[in-house]
């Protein structure tokens, strides 16, 4: 199998990038996230560039770093909540090792409160994450090897789980 040794996919604030960075140091590999990519290459936030641009202009630069990260990163990957909306990026991601990070609403709300980093989730955070959950579900599920649920888990735990269900070996 070519490409990521795992890719993580979930909702914002779900904690890909905290359990990617474990997992990697886990299994010895290198650790990329998607969103950093497009930070470091736009020298700009997420929400400046959906601000500034609209969400389908950061749709489209999101589209072409994960698809980059798929073919040139051989560690762990963890992609943007939205990545996943994009049907090419999901034709990418069959086959490989995918890990949905799943919470609840009241558990996203903690996590990601009322945060303006958050642009899809400016206003009435709680509707909002239910619709884009509504609109994702189903879609992260469709790609995923293992869903692992991150309620009340800690990140050393989940990431655990993640390997367990994957069935590999700490380096």
């Amino acid at each position: 199998m070519s490409g990521p040794l795992v890719v993580l996919v979930g909702p914002m604030g779900v904690g890909k990038s905290t359990v990617g960075g474990l997992l990697a140091e886990r299994l010895g590999v290198g650790y990329r996230d998607t969103d950093d990519d497009i930070v470091v290459e736009q020298g700009r936030s997420i929400a400046e560039i959906f601000v500034d641009d609209g969400e389908e202009a950061f749709r489209a630069l999101e589209k072409q770093a994960v698809h980059r990260a798929l073919a040139e990163h051989d560690g762990v990957l963890a992609l943007g909540g939205g990545s996943i909306l994009d049907a090419d990026t999901r034709g990418l991601l069959a086959g490989q090792r995918v890990v949905y990070l799943t919470m609840d609403v009241e558990e996203a709300v903690r996590r990601t409160g009322l945060n303006a980093a958050r642009p899809l989730l400016a206003v009435n955070p709680r509707k909002q994450w239910r619709e884009l959950m509504e609109a994702r579900r189903h879609l992260y599920e469709q790609v995923a090897t293992a869903v692992v649920p991150t309620d009340g888990r800690t990140a050393e735990v989940v990431a655990q789980v993640a390997l367990d269900a994957l069935e590999l070996k700490e380096a």
